[in-house]
């Protein structure tokens, strides 16, 4: 009898379970967001984290990384597209976000504000030219906004970055 039970609870429960259907979920949007904000921790204090080191494209901020420093010259932010690849080249727009303490054409070179993911990739580069204004004390702060427009999002809690320039 306990065997008969048994039996007919695994049948039932084999049945019964195989009748789910799974809705398939798949993301429409195109959404934009800078790398390092993905891989890295805010900052104390505000929404976004602020680098001191040469941002590595694809990973966390190594400590093999050069640090951002008045002689870092030229290097490059990534940006990613998230979903699906464009068929043609996109363009969007970013700007130096108000928190910035770095003075354009003195800590840095001035932004052209907008950048281009190529034709069925997922990922652009905005460079940064970082100025040498000679040996100074503490350090200024770049902050990069990605923003929303031609039919791109600015991915919320990823559109910012912060890059501190040490001057000394």
């Amino acid at each position: 009898m306990k065997r008969i039970f048994l039996s007919i609870a695994a049948a039932v429960t084999l049945l019964l379970g195989g009748c789910i259907k799974n809705e398939q979920v798949v993301f429409q949007d195109a959404q934009i967001e800078f790398d390092a904000a993905a891989w890295n921790a805010n900052a104390l204090g505000v929404t976004y984290p602020i680098l001191t080191r040469v941002p590595a494209l694809g990973a966390a901020t190594s400590t093999a990384a050069p640090s951002i420093t008045r002689t870092s010259g030229t290097f490059t932010v990534r940006v990613n597209l998230i979903g699906g690849q464009k068929s043609t080249a996109t363009t969007f727009s970013y700007k130096v976000a108000s928190e910035s303490t770095a003075i354009a054409g003195t800590h840095y070179a001035a932004f052209s504000g907008t950048g281009t993911i190529p034709a069925n990739s997922s990922f652009a580069t905005i460079p940064v030219t970082i100025l040498n204004p000679g040996p100074g004390v503490g350090s200024v702060t770049l902050v990069l906004e990605l923003l929303s427009g031609n039919g791109l999002t600015a991915a919320t809690n990823y559109n910012k970055v912060g890059l501190s320039i040490a001057l000394p």
